[in-house]
């Protein structure tokens, strides 16, 4: 039913096109329609199809199909993030950009009174001229856009140096959520990159905060209140948190030889490794990671997309790797129903890249935690859970390149495994804790309605 005025609202989404934002969009749309509001959600031709079994509301929840002009560079057909390699995504940004007339003629006809968008910077202009009201909603936790946030540091949005962001900004709530030096690089190499159009992600980004009515972060107080305090100290806008969002477990089952062969082993034996669908290690890497797996020896099931320069399994492998973990372990590529593995009994560790998406995933299940993340976020994410938090370990890497090796992922997996070990018993307890109160009857009710208030309250 709906809450708030008792009107039910029309919300127009329109996420960047990665799986990951789009995914995390709707998550958000299956609740709001689950309390009978409308969405009226934009996406790419190709990929609505692949979306249906995710709209549990399909009388409420309507995808829009958005085609993609042509850009110079983009491939043929290439429509999200997961059809270009990570050099070429900017493509699909400035193709998103030449869809502004398309959005505007949808807003016309649509009329909703708000759009939720975010790396798209231009639609609080276009919803303005609509008279609707934009809010960016964040795939990223509140802690990430804290310890990003320029004004803390009082810099400009093009001075995000190696140096400056080594450490949290002045007065961070918790001074140990700090970057190693190669994410830093990382963070200020990307910080000057162009992202479609001549600006930068971090520019974008920065027009899409001062021109907004809201930002939403999916998160709780509870989790990341000091966080939350932090940002609102140095920002105007309004922080709405929409609470926990954990997705409905899918209708479908899991796939039957995955689900035979975790079923061969007992209780919390397992180990699931997965670093999300955009992950591309190098091959040294990538055979450091499974290799890593092999000398725990505990079975394991890894879902990793294929290495850099790499055609096929075989050649990414070490070699005589197959052979050795016959029946012990697997390494799989392509897609897997992660929230369903995360569910089986016998998974009792997830190695984990740290996206918001599946920390939210892993903190609702059982499995401990290690973490190796990828990107800056995601190390942010990582330093959280690990120092602050306190509901898993990190895979130890190099301060400087970022390598890690076989024996720096056993070590960590060991870690928590071994459930008699002190710091297993620590982060299992947390773990328990924050499971436990995600978990709580009426959280997440009690999170969307207030959030559905919000919205109703912000200023004309």
């Amino acid at each position: 039913m709906s809450e708030g005025n008792g009107k039910p609202l029309h919300i127009a989404m329109c996420p960047w096109f990665a799986f990951g934002h789009i995914t995390s969009f709707l998550h958000l749309a299956n609740k709001l329609a689950e309390r009978n509001h409308k969405i009226s959600f934009f996406v790419p031709i190709k990929s609505k199809s692949q979306l249906l079994t995710h709209n549990h509301h399909p009388h409420l929840i309507k995808f829009i199909p958005i085609t993609l002009p042509a850009v110079d560079g983009l491939p043929e057909g290439a429509e999200t993030t997961a059809d270009v390699p990570a050099s070429a995504r900017p493509l699909i940004m400035a193709a998103m950009d030449l869809t502004q007339d398309t959005i505007d003629d949808h807003l016309s006809s649509l009329k909703p009174d708000f759009i939720f968008f975010d790396f798209t910077e231009w639609v609080p202009r276009l919803a303005r001229k609509h008279q609707v009201k934009s809010v960016f909603y964040s795939t990223v936790y509140v802690v990430t856009i804290a310890y990003l946030t320029p004004q803390a540091r009082n810099l400009p949005i093009n001075c995000l140096s190696e140096e400056e962001m080594v450490n949290p900004p002045p007065s961070f709530p918790v001074p140990s959520v700090k970057l190693k030096p190669h994410e830093a690089r990382s963070l200020s190499n990307a910080s000057e990159a162009k992202f479609g159009g001549g600006l930068s992600l971090f520019e974008r980004l920065a027009v899409a905060f001062q021109e907004c009515d809201a930002i939403c972060v999916k998160s709780c107080r509870e989790l990341e209140g000091p966080y939350c305090d932090y940002f609102q100290k140095h920002y105007s806008k309004p922080l709405l948190l929409a609470g926990p969002v954990i997705p409905e477990l899918p209708a479908i089952k899991l796939d039957k030889s995955i689900d035979s062969w975790l079923n061969g082993f007992d209780k919390d034996s397992a180990i699931y490794c997965a670093l999300g669908s955009e992950c591309i290690l190098r091959k040294d890497q990538f055979q450091e990671l499974v290799l890593g797996l092999e000398l725990t020896g505990i079975p394991f099931l890894a879902a990793l997309k294929l290495p850099t320069d790499c055609e096929t399994l075989e050649l990414a492998l070490p070699e005589g790797f197959t052979e050795r973990i016959e029946g012990k372990g697997i390494v799989y590529v392509g897609w897997v129903q992660q929230q369903l593995i995360l569910q089986h009994s016998s998974v009792g560790c997830f190695l984990t890249h740290c996206g918001a998406g599946s920390l939210s995933e892993a903190m609702v299940s059982d499995c401990q935690l290690v973490m190796l993340p990828q990107a800056v976020d995601q190390s942010i994410n990582a330093r959280m859970m690990s120092r602050d938090l306190r509901i898993g370990v990190e895979v130890e890497k190099g301060d400087q390149d970022g390598f890690f090796t076989r024996e720096a992922v056993c070590e960590a997996v060991m870690t928590v495994m071994n459930r008699e070990n002190e710091v297993a018993r620590v982060v299992q307890a947390n773990h328990d804790k924050y499971r436990d109160f995600l978990l709580t009857e009426g959280l997440e009710e009690s999170y969307i309605n207030g959030f559905i208030q919000s919205l109703e309250k912000l200023p004309a």
